[in-house]
C-alpha cells in the first residue's frame, strides 16, 4: 500500500470512529449546546447585575445622579476594552480567555456582597463594575469568533438565532429574578447570585472543546499593537459589503439606541401611565426579539441576506415613526415588539455575515472595530434624539428618525449589501 493509500485510509477510518451513533448528537452538536447553555447563563448574570447594582447605589445613597455615574463609568470602560478587545482574542486561547472571563468576573461580584456585609461599599462598585464591563467586552468579543469555530458556515445564522433568542429570554427573565431576590433579601444577595452564575458558566465551557481556526487559514501574524489594532479597520474598509454594512449600521445605531428612552418618555409623559406599564411594555419588546431572533434563519434561506436586512431595517423605521404618534398603550407595545423584532433579525443576519466572510485568525480584531464604530454613534444619537423630544414631542422625531431608518434601507439597495448570498460572493473571489 502506498504512503497515500495508507494515509487516505486512515483517514477514512478515523472518519468513521468519530461519526456519532444514530440518534445521538455529534461532538460538535454537543460541544454547540454546552455552549449554548454557558451564554446563557453568562447573559443571565449581566442582567442580574443590570438590575441589583443600580439597587445598592440607590439603597445606600438614594440618589439617582450617582446611579447615572455607576452606569456611565462601566459603558465607558466597556467601549475602551472594546478598542483591544480583538488584538486579545485573536493572540490568546479563546476557551482559556472565555473561562478565565468568567472566572474573574464570578471573583469580583462575589466581593460585593461579602464586604457589604460590614456596611456600604459604594467605592467598591465603582472599582469593580469598569473592571467587569472590561472583562465583559474581551467575552463578548471571543464569543462571536467561538460561534465561528463550533458551527458550519451554513448554519451560523441559525445558531446566532438561538443564542440571541435565549440571550433575549435571559434579559427579560433576569431582572424579573433579580428584583425579586433583592426584594426578598436585598440587592446585595441579588449580586451574590450574579457571582454564581458566572463560575457556572465557567464550568460549562471547561468540557466545550473549540478549534481555533481551518487548515486552509494562515496563521495569525504579529505586528505592532498599533498595526494589529488597525488590522480589523483594514478589512472592514476592503471587503465590499462589510464595508458599507458598517456604514449602514453605524447611521442605524445613531437613531436606534435611544429608542428605550423615547418609549419610557411617550409612556410617562405623553399618554400618563405608570412605571408597572412601561416595565409590561418594554417585556412585550423583548419577546419581540425573541421572535425575531427564532424566525431569522428561516427569514433568510427564504429570501437571502438583502432582502432580509434591508427589509427588516425597513420595518424598523415604519415601527419607529408610528411609535410616537400612537395614543394608546396596546399600539406601542406591538410597535415597540415589531421594531426589536427586526432589530434582531438585522442584528444577527449581519454577525453572521461577519463570521462567514471574516477569517477566523481575523475575526477578534474585525469584530471589536465592527463593534467599536458601529456604538460610537449610538450615544450621540441617543443624547440628541431625546433633547429634541424634551423640546419637541416624541411624535415628531419619532417621525423623522422612522423615515431615516427607511432611508437607509433604500440606500443600501443600491449597494452591495443588496445581494442574495453576499458570502458566496466572498468564497469564490
Amino acid at each position: 500500500m502506498t504512503y497515500e493509500a495508507q494515509r487516505e485510509d486512515e483517514s477514512d477510518n478515523g472518519a468513521r470512529r468519530a461519526a456519532p451513533a444514530p440518534g445521538r448528537p455529534s461532538p460538535r452538536q454537543r460541544d454547540f449546546g454546552i455552549f449554548w447553555a454557558a451564554q446563557t447563563l453568562s447573559v443571565l448574570g449581566d442582567s442580574f447585575a443590570l438590575i441589583a447594582l443600580p439597587l445598592l447605589v440607590l439603597e445606600a445613597t438614594d440618589s439617582v445622579a450617582r446611579m447615572g455615574l455607576l452606569t456611565a463609568v462601566g459603558g465607558a470602560a466597556s467601549v475602551l476594552a472594546g478598542v483591544f478587545a480583538g488584538v486579545v482574542v485573536d493572540r490568546v486561547d479563546r476557551r482559556k480567555l472565555l473561562i478565565v472571563c468568567d472566572l474573574v468576573r464570578m471573583v469580583l461580584y462575589g466581593l460585593i456582597p461579602l464586604l457589604w456585609l460590614a456596611g456600604p461599599r459604594i467605592w467598591l462598585l465603582y472599582a469593580v463594575l469598569p473592571l467587569c464591563e472590561a472583562v465583559g467586552m474581551l467575552f463578548s468579543v471571543a464569543y462571536v469568533t467561538v460561534v465561528r469555530a463550533l458551527v458550519d458556515g451554513e448554519r451560523i445564522t441559525a445558531a446566532n438565532g438561538r443564542l440571541n433568542a435565549t440571550a433575549a429570554a435571559a434579559g427579560v427573565v433576569g431582572p424579573l429574578c433579580a428584583g425579586l431576590v433583592a426584594a426578598w433579601t436585598g440587592p446585595a444577595a441579588a449580586v451574590a447570585v450574579d457571582a454564581a452564575s458566572f463560575g457556572v458558566s465557567a464550568v460549562c465551557l471547561g468540557f466545550v472543546r473549540i478549534g481555533q481556526g481551518t487548515p486552509d487559514e494562515p496563521a495569525p501574524a504579529r505586528q505592532g499593537l498599533w498595526r494589529d489594532l488597525l488590522v480589523g479597520v483594514s478589512f472592514l474598509r476592503s471587503h465590499p459589503v462589510l464595508r458599507v454594512l458598517t456604514v449602514l449600521l453605524f447611521l442605524f445605531s445613531f437613531l436606534e439606541l435611544g429608542l428605550t428612552d423615547l418609549i419610557i418618555y411617550h409612556l410617562k409623559h405623553d399618554l400618563g401611565q405608570s412605571d408597572g406599564t412601561v416595565g409590561t411594555v418594554l417585556a412585550v419588546g423583548a419577546l419581540g426579539s425573541i421572535t425575531g431572533a427564532l424566525l431569522v434563519a428561516r427569514v433568510r434561506r427564504a429570501l437571502g441576506f438583502g432582502p432580509t436586512w434591508t427589509g427588516a431595517v425597513a420595518v424598523c423605521g415604519c415601527a419607529l415613526g408610528g411609535i410616537g404618534l400612537a395614543r394608546d398603550v396596546p399600539s406601542v407595545a406591538l410597535l415597540t415588539a415589531a421594531f426589536l423584532c427586526c432589530v434582531s433579525i438585522s442584528g444577527t443576519c449581519s454577525m453572521s455575515l461577519r463570521q462567514q466572510v471574516t477569517p477566523q485568525h481575523l475575526l477578534g480584531r474585525v469584530t471589536s472595530a465592527f463593534w467599536t464604530i458601529h456604538f460610537s454613534a449610538g450615544p450621540v444619537g441617543a443624547a440628541l434624539l431625546t433633547w429634541a423630544a424634551q423640546h419637541h414631542g416624541t411624535a415628531p422625531v419619532g417621525a423623522v428618525a422612522g423615515a431615516c431608518c427607511v432611508g437607509i434601507a433604500g440606500l443600501a439597495l443600491f449597494t452591495p449589501v443588496r445581494g442574495r448570498r453576499p458570502e458566496a460572493a466572498t468564497e469564490a473571489a
